[in-house]
């Protein structure tokens, strides 16, 4: 415990922290603060290390570089990177649950909430079996810990059902259970892992009623990662972004959902959506600045990440945490960053990207003198109808557009790409590589191939 007076208005101060798994930093110099008695979230898309910054919080992982600092309201303050795990619950009041339920499924839900208090019932039994003789002071003890389970039970809408086994609730009355569970130990920070995972909208609102009486009955401070902006934005009053394990925006909900950086880095899936955003936010100058990627069918799989950019295939997302490594120029707030401070001049500042122009293909690529590098352009496509590129992975409606603009709209031209066509193609794509790692040409000659096998299946003959 560090003697040093707490700062009585912030119950957590991360400070630059870091965690490093050999090479591959997860989380690089992060600092925010949660108020006391605030909601705090912490969003971003897949694999931006959000729940690692968790498991550094509770002590699962010990941060290779930075401090955790908890302020307790007794004016205790803790160091948790220097705790060990077992401590941080126990003496510095910080409880979690996990993005997949972890109850005690055979227990009735009433012993699942006894089971969070049993050091107080071991400390009552004087840590033997002297329970078992019914002394009063275990009596006592163990009273007060079913009142209180019955409280949490009863908070969670659950109270009907406390001698039913925890395995027979429905989906979305675990994740109220475990918040319940996690009450029952009397924190002061609550920790909550994607809380309104596979939530219907009746179970999402019954949730954010529960977070919001804690956060107002109890004083208790919650630390919220969450995917589900319907919960995020309706009872966060603070909230903290992440892309690639660093921050890029830190504000109230208003700010954060109009920040340019957050669009491009949390809702860059689908180009349709980012497009919509933008133009909702006012800032449509950006949507022909920022290539935003792959849309979700032709992006990475459910299971890496949900951001647009080279993103490589070893990518993780699991309760140890989430890692994932990306290559370089992948970060979508970056180019944002980039953009901003070249049109401000600023030194050592990328040069900003040439919006393109919607024009015919021919002017397009006289007024762009690498496109001239490109040996298979063509005025209009053949036949009068182009094959539909979006089928490549990486190559979204956005994009496609941009080559049609340059005169590309068949599969078997990409197919013919040499070096210098793919170098042309990256001068308008700002694509820093990505053609290659994602072997566009390989793709294309598959479907070319099928787009030439089609006439002849149609008339029955080879």
């Amino acid at each position: 415990m560090n003697a040093q007076a707490p700062m009585n208005d912030i119950i957590l101060q991360v400070e630059h922290l870091s965690m490093k798994f050999g090479g591959l930093v997860a989380i690089g110099d992060l600092s925010f603060q949660a108020k006391r008695g605030e909601i705090t979230a912490l969003i971003g898309p897949n694999g931006a290390g959000k729940t690692t910054v968790f498991n550094c919080i509770t002590g699962f992982y010990k941060p290779t570089e930075g401090k955790l600092t908890l302020n307790r309201r007794d004016g205790s303050t803790y160091l948790l990177e220097r705790l060990p795990n077992h401590e941080i619950p126990a003496r510095a009041k910080v409880a979690r649950t996990f993005q997949n339920i972890r109850l005690f499924s055979g227990m009735t839900l009433l012993e699942n909430l006894l089971v969070a208090q049993h050091n107080k019932l071991m400390k009552a039994s004087g840590y033997t079996f002297l329970g078992l003789f019914g002394f009063p002071s275990y009596r006592q003890a163990s009273a007060e810990s079913i009142e209180l389970a019955r409280h949490w039970l009863e908070k969670a809408d659950l109270v009907d059902r406390a001698d039913d086994p925890a395995g027979d609730l429905p989906y979305g009355a675990p994740r109220r259970l475990e918040i319940a569970r996690a009450m029952c130990t009397g924190p002061e920070l609550l920790c909550l892992d994607e809380p309104a995972a596979g939530l219907n909208p009746k179970e999402s609102a019954a949730l954010n009623e529960l977070l919001m009486d804690i956060k107002d009955n109890t004083g208790t401070s919650i630390l919220l990662i969450e995917h589900d902006m319907s919960v995020v934005m309706k009872i966060s009053d603070h909230v903290v972004v992440l892309e690639y394990g660093r921050k890029i925006s830190d504000g109230n909900p208003q700010s954060v959902r109009t920040d340019p950086r957050v669009i491009a880095a949390y809702l860059g899936v689908d180009d349709e959506d980012v497009q919509e955003v933008l133009t909702e936010v006012g800032d449509e100058d950006v949507i022909e600045q920022l290539d935003t990627g792959p849309d979700s069918a032709h992006g990475p799989g459910n299971s890496a990440s949900m951001m647009a950019g080279p993103v490589s295939d070893t990518v993780e997302h699991a309760d140890e945490g989430e890692r994932v490594m990306v290559s370089k120029g992948a970060s979508k707030a970056a180019q944002v960053d980039a953009r901003a401070a070249s049109i401000a001049g600023l030194p050592g500042a990328a040069a900003p990207a040439k919006p393109v122009a919607r024009k015919p293909a021919t002017k397009a690529a006289a007024k762009d003198p690498k496109a001239k590098g490109i040996s298979n352009r063509l005025d209009a496509p053949r036949g009068g109808k182009a094959d539909s590129l979006i089928r490549i992975k990486g190559i979204g409606p956005v994009n496609e557009r941009k080559l049609n603009e340059h005169g590309i709209f068949h599969f078997d031209q990409i197919a013919a790409w040499k070096k210098a066509d793919i170098e042309a193609a990256e001068a308008y794509l700002a694509f820093d590589g990505r053609i290659a790692r994602e072997d566009w040409i390989g793709q294309a000659k598959t479907l070319a191939k099928e787009v030439a096998a089609k006439p002849a299946t149609r008339g029955g003959r080879k």
